[in-house]
Parts: structure tokens; sequence; C-alpha cells
């Protein structure tokens, strides 16, 4: 099992708090770094690694868990004011890991059955950057004063609530090459043609390290489903332009059923150069884009419980697949 290094403190272990309880603690990167070593030191089963680095230098974490062939592949928070799908993931993962520990069910099913059948792997925090942003966590300097700088252009805007993008102005759920072209046209259409908070296509394909090393990470893992976590609207995305892999609607109608959430095809506008594009594209296999809640983003966290009591059986039926 590899850990991070260095580890937090056990101070600072202490403010993570992801578990059962709600509301959870705001998922800074530090809280969620804590969290994430809390998790790898209590079961044992759990391997925590790390795929890459963002543009600040933050390990960008993940955790695998399973003995099964069917690999599912869960990502949350690529844009930085939907940070409420961090905690909700990683309650999740609290969750299905207590329940492999306990017998017990997570969703609907048994976790000790998921865990023998499949290989989950779990990333929570996509843009951490961008997260430590919103949550005003980066102190004033050139990262800050440069985001400031960059947001003034855009005064529709508000800083730092309105911020989507990684720390540079790049919109990472725009990054992957699908359609990117045809993205690039549609936001400089819209005026975003260089770093804003939100929106901007990036100079080329996987330019940003975050997504870079998220697409590096998927090919390695090679996924059979992936769940990217989103906010808002209870939808879920599950084609890409006429790509539709096998499965993918049956999988997609079970997901609704389970969460109440609608099952849609991406708007025209909207489908291209997303992460679940991408993959439904290069993978052929079925890929997701859930957007939780309802309102404007951030989403309070009085949502949490009602997101979360629908992602737990929508998240465990992806796991459990076909």
């Amino acid at each position: 099992m590899k850990h991070c290094n260095p580890c937090p403190s056990s101070s600072e272990k202490s403010k993570a708090v992801f578990n059962n309880a709600s509301p959870p603690d705001l998922p800074y990167f530090d809280s969620v770094l804590a969290e994430m070593n809390r998790l790898a030191g209590k079961y044992g089963f759990v391997t925590l690694s790390e795929y890459g680095k963002s543009v600040m230098g933050k390990p960008l974490l993940y955790i695998c868990a399973g003995s099964g062939a069917r690999r599912v592949f869960y990502s949350a928070s690529h844009h930085a004011n939907e940070w409420i799908s961090t905690p909700i993931l990683l309650k999740y993962m609290n969750s299905y890991f207590e329940g492999v520990q306990n017998s017990g069910q997570i969703g609907g099913y048994s976790a000790r059955a998921l865990f023998s059948q499949t290989t989950l792997c779990f990333a929570p925090l996509v843009n951490p950057d961008g997260v430590d942003l919103v949550l005003r966590r980066i102190a004033r300097g050139s990262f800050y004063d440069e985001a400031k700088k960059i947001s003034a252009a855009y005064p529709f805007i508000p800083f730092p609530n309105g911020w989507k993008a990684n720390i540079e102005g790049t919109d990472l759920n725009l990054q992957y090459p699908a359609n990117w072209e045809t993205a690039k046209q549609i936001k400089f259409e819209q005026g975003f043609t260089s770093p804003a908070p939100r929106d901007f296509v990036g100079t080329k394909p996987l330019a940003a390290p975050e997504s870079r090393a998220l697409a590096d990470f998927t090919r390695r893992l090679n996924p059979n489903t992936v769940i990217a976590l989103h906010t808002q609207g209870n939808v879920i995305y599950w084609k890409f332009a006429d790509y539709e892999p096998p499965g993918s609607l049956e999988l997609g109608l079970r997901l609704a059923a389970v969460s109440g959430y609608e099952l849609s095809q991406t708007p025209p506008v909207s489908d291209n150069a997303g992460f679940k594009d991408w993959f439904i594209q290069d993978f052929n296999s079925p890929g997701y884009t859930v957007e939780m809640g309802l309102g404007e983003s951030p989403l309070p966290l009085s949502q949490f419980d009602g997101i979360y009591r629908s992602m737990e059986p929508l998240l465990s039926t992806a796991a459990n697949g076909a």
C-alpha cells in the first residue's frame, strides 16, 4: 500500500469528517489528503496512490479497492465550484469500505460481493487548486492574484464562487480529445478565447496537467465504466455524438431508476471535449456524467443528504453493472 508522503498530522486528520456523519467537512485539499490517508490506514484492503500533480504541485490522489475483473472508475470535482461532489464520493467510499470490512450493504448490494466481483477506483478531487480557490484556501500571492486578474475580465462571473476552471483558467472538462475543435469553436464564439473562470478549452487537448494526468491514468486502468460526478440538474448524461457503447443505455436506465434522476443525451452545444465524451469515444464502453442536485453551483451543504441518498444506489449499481 502506498501512502502519501508526508502524511498529515493527527490534528489535521481530525479535521476531516467524511464518514457517515453529515454535513461533511469542506473538501479543501488538506482535508481530502488527510481523509485519504486515514482511509488507507484504517482499511488494509485499499491502495492509495497518486496519478499526477496539479498546476500548484498538489498530488492528484486515487484509491482502489477490490479483487474483481470488472473495473469502475469514479471521479469528482472536475469543476471547482462543483466541490460538493467530492464529499459525496468520499462518503460513499467510507460506507463501501466499512461495508466490506463488516459484511454490510451498500446501495442495495452486498459490499463484499461487489469487492469480490469488481475493482473500484476513486479520484475524488480532480481539480484541487480550483476547489481550494473557491473555498478561499489559497493565500493571496501569485496564483491567487493571477486568478483574480483573469476573473476581472469576466465581471458577470462572481469570484471566486463562479470559478470552474483549474487555477490557470482552463476548464478541465473541455480538455479531452473528443470533438475538442468543436468545443473550441463554440466557446470562442461565446467569448471564452483565453484563460477564464470557466469555458476556456485550453490551448490544445490535454494541455492542463490535471486533465492529462486523469486521461493517462484512465488509459492505464482501462475501466469498463466511468462515472464523473458534477452539479447540477438531477440528470445523467450517457451518450456522446453517435457513439452508443454496448450496454450503455441499459445500465443508464438502471442508474436513472435507482437514483430518480433523468437519463438524457447531452445537449449538442455541450456534447464535446468532456471526460465522459472522450471515454465513450476511445474505449467504446459506458461512461456517464451525473449532474447532482438543483440550483446554482456551488450547491449548499443543505442538499448533501438528499444528493447522497440518490448517489449511493447509483454508484453501487454502476459498480455491479449488468
